[in-house]
C-alpha cells in the first residue's frame, strides 16, 4: 500500500472492513500485513498528524451518533500518548462546532489512593485536558474514583463496571500502551477475562511515571483500573504508541504470541483494533527494522547501509569478511543479485562508516574535505551547541564540545530552559542555607523566605517563582563550571530560560512566540557554520522534542538568511539512547584523556548527581551511562572492522 493511500483503504486484517473512510493518512507510510503482524498498524511520520487523524475518528463517530440520537460512549486513556488527540477534539468543539453533549465517557483508570485535586490524577489529567474546555455533561462522565475506602473498593469496582454495560458498552476505546505491555493498569499476569478492579502496579510502571511525581518514591503502588474482558468488549480499539521507548513492546505486541506477560497482546483476538505508531515506536518491528526478511525490497542507498550493518552483527563477522553464503542465507539474495558479488558491497560499505569517523568535528583545515563528514571551511567556524537542559552539552557531545573549543572554532553553548524543575528541594535548601550565612542580617528576610517555604512545602506542590529562581541560578552556576572547565570563555556561554518551560511542574506549555523569538535572535546574532541540537525524541511531550521542534520551526523562519544556507545542523542523542549506527553520519572518535575530561565537566552539574530526581528506569548516573554507551559505539565500530577506540559521540546531520 502506497504511502498516498487512503485512511479508508487501510483494513483490518481480521474483518476486512475498513476501520475509518474519508480520512486521509498520506503521511503514514505503508500498511503492509506481513507473516509476523497480528494487530493491524500504520505509521506517521508525526505522533502530532497521527494524534489529529484519530481525533477526528472520534469526532466522526460522535457526529454519526448524533444523527442517530444515541449516546457516543468513549472509553479514554490518560498519559503523555493521548495529549494531541484531546487537543485536537477541544480544538474541533472551539472552532468546528463539535457538541459532546451526547458523549458518556469511562476513564481506563486512576491511581489509589489518589485525590481528585492532586494533579497527578488522572481526574485532574482529563479535566485539565479535555472535559474543562468542551460541553459534556457532568454526569456523563466517569473516572475511577482514588478516594473510595478500601472496605468499599470492591463493590465500587463491581458498579463501575454495571455502568458500562447500562450506558450500552464502549463504542471506541483509546489505549496507550506502557513499557511492561499494560493497557490501563492491567500489569503482566492480568487476566485474559479480568474487569475492573485495583491491581498493584509494576515497578517499570511506576518508574516511568516518577517524573511526574518528583520521583518514584511518591509513585502510588496501586490503582484501580478497567480490566481486560472490559477492554476487549469495545466495538472499536485505538492504541496509540509514541516514541523509541515504545519499540520493543510494540514489537513483542504485534508479532509475539498472546501471552498474560504482554497484555496488549491480548488485543489480537480483537476484530476491530488499530495500533496507530509513530516511526520511533515502529523501529523494531520486522517490515521497518529488516524488510529483506520479509519479502523484496527496493534496495535503496541508506537500506542497503542498514541490512549490512545488520548482517555483519547478525553473523558476528567483520563486513569486510563477508561472503555470498551469509548474504543468501539472511534473505538478502536480491541485494546480491543486484550487486553482483559482495566484495563490492563489502567495500563501498567499509569506506562509508570510515568516512563518518573525523577528529575534527568541525572540519579539518587544510584538508580533502569530499570523504569527510564536514567541511574544511572556513578554517575557524561559528557554532552554536544548544542543550535542553543545562547538562545535556557535556553529557551528550562534552568530548566534542572539547575538540571544537581547542581547535580554535568560535563555540557558543545555549541552554535552553533553566532546568530548575530537577533540583530537589533538599539541594536548594543546602544551597540557600549557604547563602544564608554569607549575607550580612539585615539581607536575609528573603532567603529565610525561601528556605522556609521549602521546608514547609506540601508533597506535589508547585514551586514559587522564589523558588524556582533559585533553582534556576543552581544549575547555571554548575553549568559555568562546566564550560569554564572545558576552556570556553563566559562571554560564549548562553542561558535563554525559554518560557515554555517554567510552568513548575512536569508538564510544560508548547512553545509560543515568545520562545522562537528568543531562538531566533540569538542564532542572527552568531550567524552559525554550525548547530549542535539534541534529537532524543524518547518522550513527544518531553523538553527535548520541544527544543528540537522550536529550532526547526526557527530554520523554517530563517531559511531566506543568506548565513543559514551555510549552516549545518547535527543532531546528537541525550542520555538514553545512542544513534544506530546505519544514522551515523559523523563519529567523533575519543581518547581515554578526553572521555576522564568529559567525566569530570559532567561532573560539576553535582545538582544531578548522587540521587538525580529524574532517573528514569537506569540507575545508573548519568556520566557512567554516558561515557560507557560512547565506549559501546567505539566497540560497535571496531567488530564491523574499524580502528578500536576508547570511545565515540555520534551524530546525525539534519537536512533542512
Amino acid at each position: 500500500m502506497s504511502s498516498d493511500t487512503t485512511y479508508g483503504a487501510a483494513l483490518n486484517k481480521n474483518n476486512a472492513k475498513p476501520f475509518y473512510k474519508d480520512i486521509s493518512y498520506r503521511e503514514a507510510g505503508k500498511f503492509e500485513e506481513t507473516r509476523f503482524e497480528k494487530i493491524h498498524n500504520v505509521i506517521f511520520k508525526s505522533s502530532d498528524y497521527a494524534s489529529i487523524i484519530i481525533a477526528q475518528e472520534i469526532a466522526s463517530l460522535i457526529k454519526e451518533k448524533q444523527a442517530k440520537q444515541e449516546y457516543c460512549v468513549l472509553g479514554l486513556a490518560t498519559g503523555s500518548s493521548p495529549i494531541k488527540v484531546y487537543e485536537e477534539l477541544v480544538r474541533l468543539h472551539k472552532e468546528e462546532n463539535l457538541s459532546f453533549s451526547n458523549v458518556i465517557t469511562f476513564n481506563l483508570d486512576e491511581y489509589y489512593p489518589m485525590k481528585k485535586s492532586n494533579v497527578q490524577s488522572y481526574h485532574y489529567f482529563m479535566h485539565e485536558h479535555l472535559f474543562n474546555h468542551v460541553d459534556i455533561l457532568s454526569e456523563n462522565v466517569h473516572i475511577p474514583d482514588g478516594t473510595i475506602s478500601q472496605e468499599n473498593l470492591h463493590q465500587y469496582c463491581i458498579d463501575y463496571e454495571l455502568k458500562i454495560n447500562a450506558a450500552g458498552g464502549l463504542d471506541f476505546q483509546l489505549l496507550g500502551i506502557g513499557r511492561t505491555g499494560h493497557i490501563g493498569f492491567n500489569e503482566p499476569g492480568s487476566h485474559y477475562n479480568s474487569v475492573t478492579r485495583s491491581i498493584t502496579l509494576d515497578h517499570l510502571t511506576r518508574s516511568d511515571a516518577a517524573p511526574a511525581f518528583f520521583g518514584i518514591e511518591n509513585v502510588p503502588k496501586k490503582a484501580i483500573t478497567m480490566g481486560i474482558g472490559t477492554i476487549q468488549k469495545a466495538k472499536r480499539i485505538v492504541i496509540m504508541a509514541w516514541g523509541h521507548k515504545k519499540a520493543d513492546v510494540v514489537k513483542e505486541t504485534i508479532e509475539g504470541g498472546v501471552t498474560s506477560e504482554v497484555p496488549a497482546s491480548y488485543l489480537q483476538h480483537h476484530n476491530n483494533v488499530t495500533f496507530v505508531l509513530d516511526q520511533e515506536a515502529a523501529e523494531q518491528l520486522t517490515r521497518i527494522k529488516t524488510p529483506w526478511l520479509v519479502g523484496p525490497c527496493r534496495w535503496s542507498d541508506k537500506i542497503k547501509s542498514k541490512a549490512i550493518i545488520w548482517l555483519s552483527q547478525k553473523v558476528q563477522k567483520p563486513i569486510l569478511k563477508l561472503t555470498d553464503k551469509d548474504y543468501n542465507d539472511h534473505g538478502m539474495s536480491g541485494l546480491l543479485a543486484e550487486e553482483g558479488s559482495c566484495y563490492e558491497l563489502n567495500i563501498k560499505m567499509f569506506n562509508t562508516l570510515q568516512h563518518t569517523i573525523t577528529g575534527w568535528p568541525g572540519g579539518k583545515p587544510n584538508a580533502d574535505d569530499t570523504n569527510r563528514p564536514e567541511r574544511n571551511t572556513p578554517h575557524k567556524k561559528r557554532i552554536l551547541i544548544l542543550s535542553p537542559h543545562p547538562d545535556d552539552d557535556v553529557i551528550s557531545m562534552g568530548g566534542t564540545f572539547l575538540r571544537l573549543i581547542e581547535q580554535e572554532h568560535k563555540v557558543h553553548v545555549a541552554y535552553q530552559t533553566s532546568g530548575n524543575i530537577a533540583v530537589s528541594d533538599e539541594e536548594a535548601i543546602k544551597y540557600a542555607e549557604v547563602i544564608k550565612n554569607i549575607l550580612p542580617e539585615d539581607e536575609k528576610y528573603d532567603i529565610n523566605s525561601i528556605i522556609t517555604d521549602l521546608k514547609k512545602k506540601k508533597e506535589h506542590a508547585i514551586d514559587s517563582i522564589e523558588i524556582r529562581n533559585l533553582k534556576g541560578l543552581i544549575r547555571r552556576g554548575e553549568s559555568f563550571g562546566a564550560t569554564r572547565f572545558l576552556g570556553l570563555p563566559d562571554a560564549y556561554v548562553h542561558f535563554l530560560d525559554l518560557p515554555f518551560y517554567e510552568t513548575g511542574s512536569v508538564k510544560k506549555n508548547p512553545y509560543g512566540k515568545e520562545d522562537s523569538d528568543a531562538l531566533s535572535k540569538l542564532i542572527k546574532t552568531i550567524k552559525p557554520h554550525q548547530i549542535y541540537a539534541a534529537g532524543d525524541l524518547a518522550d513527544p511531550h518531553g523538553t527535548h522534542k520541544v527544543c528540537l521542534d522550536l529550532l526547526f520551526k526557527v530554520l523554517e523562519d530563517l531559511k531566506e538568511e543568506e548565513f543559514i544556507k551555510d549552516c549545518w545542523v547535527w543532531l546528537y542523542r541525550g542520555a538514553w539512547q545512542e544513534w544506530d549506527i546505519h544514522d551515523i553520519e559523523m563519529a567523533v572518535p575519543l581518547s581515554p584523556d578526553e572521555v576522564l575530561k568529559k567525566r569530570k565537566a559532567i561532573f560539576f552539574h553535582q545538582s544531578q548527581k548522587d540521587g538525580v530526581m529524574f532517573q528514569g528506569d537506569d540507575s545508573r548516573e548519568f556520566w557512567v551511562r554516558a561515557e560507557e554507551r560512547n565506549q559501546q559505539t567505539a566497540q560497535k565500530y571496531h567488530q564491523l572492522g574499524l580502528a578500536e577506540y576508547e570511545a565515540i559521540e555520534a551524530f546525525k546531520r539534519y537536512h533542512f
